[in-house]
């Protein structure tokens, strides 16, 4: 996760966000997410800092329960989210240093969290999460997987636009050193134009794998009351309530 890196999928390939990962395949997951959201902070939040929001497909169902502020590194994928849900406010920033001078209710992280590779980049956007969040909030963050629960996967999918672009991905995740706390996912992408050319691209990416333990005291030691729980999709979704006279 270097200051200067430029991942493929979220800058030059970001306009294909919408028929790699639509609003239309969230709603479960969001369904899932809101109670536990509305239950973590005291009282229940109404603002929301997502830190590594990407195009805002999830947002996108959350939106209609919280006044959300999306903020992402990626100018290009908050472009697609601000197509989507023109009604946020879109920040950019990266999730590690971020600096509004404000706190919200709860702050959430989604997935973006996998390119945080080492602990110190975890500690430091839980210090993000922190700074932006009031006492009594809440942080909530759901890693794809946890050291715990990581399994090599092979996946596919995509969709068709209705302006005559499809996309077609196959997704490739493995772990070469289980010893190291990181593991690769790869794409491979077949993009039909809108004229119907088609071409073949790919991207490859290096995600973030640590124990649930080590979870739980990053989030203590952010200044959080931490607890975790599972979700039907076997990810943590872990809970920090900010703690009276955290900072």
């Amino acid at each position: 996760m270097s200051g200067t890196e430029r991942l493929r999928l979220y800058a030059d390939l970001a306009t294909w966000w919408p028929l790699f990962s639509p609003p239309e395949h969230y709603p479960e997951e969001a369904a899932d997410l809101l109670p536990t959201m509305h239950a973590a902070a005291d009282p229940p939040p109404r603002t929301v800092l997502e830190l590594g929001s990407g195009g805002g497909s999830l947002a996108y169902h959350l939106k209609r329960a919280f006044t959300l502020t999306l903020s992402d590194r990626s100018p290009e994928m908050l472009a697609v989210s601000r197509a989507v849900n023109p009604e946020c406010e879109h920040v950019v920033g990266d999730m590690r240093t971020l600096e509004l001078g404000r706190t919200f209710d709860l702050v959430f992280i989604h997935d973006a969290i996998m390119y945080a590779l080492t602990g110190a980049d975890v500690r430091a956007t839980l210090a993000t999460a922190a700074r932006h969040c009031r006492p009594g909030g809440a942080v909530v963050v759901v890693p794809d997987y946890v050291r715990e629960t990581f399994r090599p996967v092979t996946s596919h999918g995509g969709e068709d636009g209705t302006d005559g672009r499809g996309l077609r991905y196959l997704e490739w995740s493995w772990d070469p050193d289980a010893a190291d706390d990181t593991c690769e996912v790869a794409w491979a992408f077949v993009l039909r134009e809108s004229d119907g050319s088609t071409r073949v691209d790919h991207d490859r990416h290096q995600f973030g794998v640590f124990p649930r333990a080590a979870w739980l005291r990053w989030l203590e030691q952010a200044g959080f009351t931490a607890t975790s729980r599972p979700d039907p999709w076997d990810r943590d979704v872990f809970v920090g309530r900010k703690r009276e006279g955290a900072n």
